[in-house]
């Protein structure tokens, strides 16, 4: 058996390299915006019309039948 430490697929000096330590914070990164939508998901939408009172809103009605309750 060589003196070589080898991993399940990888050679150990993979885990020191550069370009494990970008594709490493690429997936912490996406993980994050995966949790962030996760979760934003699950709360309830808010509608910038509900924060905002409009101030333009008709004070009569506009329908065919106007005697009809607004």
């Amino acid at each position: 058996m060589p003196d070589v430490k080898v991993g399940i697929i990888l050679p150990e000096s993979f885990l020191y390299s550069e370009v494990f330590a970008v594709m490493s914070t690429v997936v912490a990164i996406n993980t994050i915006i995966f949790v962030a939508l996760a979760i934003a998901k699950m709360l309830p939408r808010v509608y910038v019309s509900d924060l905002y009172t409009s101030r333009n809103r008709r004070a009569e009605t506009r329908s065919i039948h106007p005697d009809d309750p607004v």
